[in-house]
């Protein structure tokens, strides 16, 4: 039995989702489906590289992740299944797997061109319906992704997720997601950050405020309500964030904001 996972920004309230696993189960009706989530904001594919890139290494070896985003459905944009050493994904080529490419040694990239896999109609409006997942259901069935497509090496990409290094103690770097709770995700990590270690007189500068309280769980205790804090989230991201309050609310902060981080050297 093979997993698939959806990730869309299709919503619940529409046909599309449930017609997409109906056209994966009418390949593979013992395929086991997994909504990551399907509240991607609309035509956000950056959004949808930063849920897909958090959330895809908690499923086991084998599993196939059918991720939606796709503002140019229709077009001259290709469909994509990218087969890393133990993950394979498939959805439009619109930088919607860089940061999974990014992370991933060597992914293998196929342009999906056999219409013997497609639905026999094909809309040009529901790709995800026509294309996607009833490749999907071949692919949890066994086909080899080889006969589904030819390899290519000029995928579409997102702008890097590293922070630029602008000295030796200081990196640019850029928020990249703003979670419901307001906590702001940078794309800080421990691996372009190894061997500095932030907790020790580290500070981040955000819209003229500083930043240089470090907390190893949100509602550790703190000097007053509402402060700003600095804590390594779950996704293995820098965040900012303030114990039971929003820190996009108290900065005004917007993704793509530049977060300026100095080291304590």
């Amino acid at each position: 039995m093979s997993i698939i996972t959806l990730l869309t920004d299709f919503g619940t309230s529409d046909y599309f989702v449930g017609a997409m696993k109906g056209a994966i189960l009418s390949v593979n009706p013992l395929a086991q489906i997994v909504d990551i989530t399907h509240e991607i904001p609309a035509h956000d594919v950056q959004a949808g590289a930063f849920t897909l890139l958090a959330a895809y290494k908690s499923f086991p070896p084998q599993t196939i992740h059918l991720a939606v985003v796709d503002p140019s459905v229709g077009s001259a944009r290709r469909p994509l299944l990218i087969a890393t050493r133990e993950h394979f994904f498939i959805g439009p080529d619109n930088g919607l797997f860089s940061y999974v490419c990014e992370r991933e040694a060597a992914p293998r990239v196929y342009h999906l061109t056999n219409e013997k896999y497609f639905r026999p109609t094909v809309s040009a409006t529901f790709h995800g319906r026509d294309i996607f997942a009833p490749i999907a259901g071949a692919l949890s069935k066994g086909a080899p992704p080889e006969t589904l497509g030819e390899l290519i090496d000029d995928q579409v990409r997102l702008a890097p997720l590293a922070p630029i290094r602008d000295a030796v103690d200081a990196w640019s770097a850029t928020i990249i997601h703003i979670d419901r709770f307001g906590n702001l995700i940078t794309n800080i990590t421990r691996r372009e950050l190894a061997g500095e270690p932030f907790e020790e007189g580290a500070r981040l500068k955000i819209g003229g405020r500083e930043i240089n309280s470090f907390r190893g769980f949100y509602s550790e205790e703190t000097k007053a309500a509402g402060e700003l804090f600095a804590i390594w989230g779950s996704a293995g991201f820098l965040e900012i964030a303030a114990n039971c309050a929003s820190a996009a609310r108290l900065l005004g902060a917007a993704r793509g904001q530049l977060v300026n981080l100095k080291s304590r050297k």
